[in-house]
């Protein structure tokens, strides 16, 4: 289990994969509304005129001293969903980004989102 205190820590540090080689920087920290611990972490990439976040999963990441280690390829990050830099994850769009990692989603227990922005 990720503490979310460390979380909130790893804002604004290097977004690496599996063999060191740099995604991005971690934007911000996404929580599951059931739980309330961190799942998914934005990673800002793209152009300097052109940045956009996309999401990436927390379940197996490491930390080092300015980084973020997570286990999954920079190719499948960088093909995630994404959002614009200053835009909001739409609660329709959320089993996508879910689908894109393989993984299983449920809609939380009232159908309402699944993945809070903390």
């Amino acid at each position: 289990m990720i503490a979310m205190a460390d979380v909130r820590e790893w804002r604004m540090h290097d977004v690496v994969d599996l063999d060191g080689k740099k995604i991005g920087t971690l934007e911000s920290v996404y929580v599951d509304t059931a739980t309330d611990e961190p799942c998914f972490g934005t990673v800002v990439v793209g152009l300097p005129t052109r940045h956009r976040l996309v999401f990436v999963p927390l379940d197996g990441a490491q930390v080092g001293p300015g980084y973020v280690k997570v286990a999954y390829p920079r190719s499948l990050v960088k093909d995630a969903p994404a959002i614009d830099t200053d835009g909001v994850l739409p609660a329709e769009e959320e089993p996508a980004v879910f689908a894109h990692y393989e993984l299983s989603y449920t809609a939380g227990a009232g159908g309402e989102r699944r993945l809070a922005r903390r």
